[in-house]
């Protein structure tokens, strides 16, 4: 996809569903009814929950239960939700040169695995195998 104009919210989720309906459909079942939001930049108050200065360090984030802490006995919260920030992510696009789709996709199967209770290296090995 090239862009004469940044990216804007929309685009940005259109390359986050892209690469939802391109991972494996065991995966994509798990995350069935978990909600992809875009918004442009973190909210002051989850930097200041995460210890995190810098704005632009945070591209995506996972807001809910994971699934190895559910239970068919909880009552129901708000539903699952997987954040992208735009800003940060055109921030890391820029400065990366990497390719927009493929870093969009790399911040979503991040934070999918958030979803499933995944530790960083489990992480990382799903980013590489799929």
């Amino acid at each position: 996809m090239r862009h004469s104009t940044p990216p804007s919210l929309e685009d940005i989720l259109d390359l986050a569903e892209q690469a939802l309906a391109a991972i494996p459909e065991t995966l994509r079942e798990r995350v069935r009814g978990t909600a992809i939001v875009v918004e442009e930049t973190p909210e002051e108050d989850v930097l200041e929950e995460l210890g995190i200065d810098n704005p632009w360090d945070l591209t995506g984030l996972y807001r809910g239960t994971p699934l190895t802490q559910k239970s068919v006995l909880d009552v129901p919260q708000e539903p699952d939700t997987i954040l992208l920030f735009r800003e940060p992510i055109l921030l890391e696009w820029i400065e990366t040169g990497e390719d927009l789709f493929a870093l969009v996709r790399t911040v979503l199967i991040h934070e999918i695995g958030h979803h499933f209770g995944f530790s960083d290296e489990d992480i990382e090995r799903l980013e590489r195998e799929i």
